[in-house]
């Protein structure tokens, strides 16, 4: 096997490369992927160009670490297009600034409103009516709070 091996080293960097990528595809989160790499060019510079077994060595480790650092510039230098949602998974709070009609006649303060093809809980402070318009202006727990659009002075 061993003599195999030195007298084709270029398919055990070729193999080495196949196997780290392989290990790469399991989840190792990019760590083994640029010494694949590094591995396969290794093998595929043995190939057209002999070197002794010290030259491959030396080879493998510098290109791992020259793909790296090109690899880590790259990512450096990429737009960022990725949005950060604050209201993410919060429905609530993806309400606010929304308008809707009050659905019931508004007891101690909390009536209902239809937004999309949901209802809400909603909490008002003003006197309102069923059928006035409202706007959502916050979120207490899974209860909207709301404000009449007939009533400016209360909109903060």
């Amino acid at each position: 096997m061993l003599q195999q091996l030195m007298a084709s080293p270029h398919l055990f960097w070729l193999s080495l490369g196949g196997v780290l990528l392989a290990a790469e595809l399991l989840g190792a989160s990019g760590y083994l992927l640029w010494s694949g790499v590094a591995a396969a060019l290794v093998g595929l510079l043995v190939w057209v160009l002999p070197l002794p077994w010290e030259w491959q060595g030396i080879a493998f480790a510098v290109l791992t670490v020259v793909a790296a650092l090109l690899w880590a510039n790259w990512l450096k230098h990429k737009p960022d297009n990725s949005t950060t949602n604050e209201s993410l998974n919060q429905r609530g709070r993806q309400m606010v600034g929304l308008h809707g009609h009050l659905l019931e006649q508004p007891e101690n303060g909390y009536s209902r409103i239809s937004i999309g093809d949901s209802t809400w809980r909603v909490s008002c402070a003003d006197n309102l009516n069923i059928g006035e318009e409202v706007a959502v202006t916050g979120v207490e727990g899974n209860t909207l709070r709301v404000v009449g659009l007939n009533a400016p002075s209360s909109i903060n």
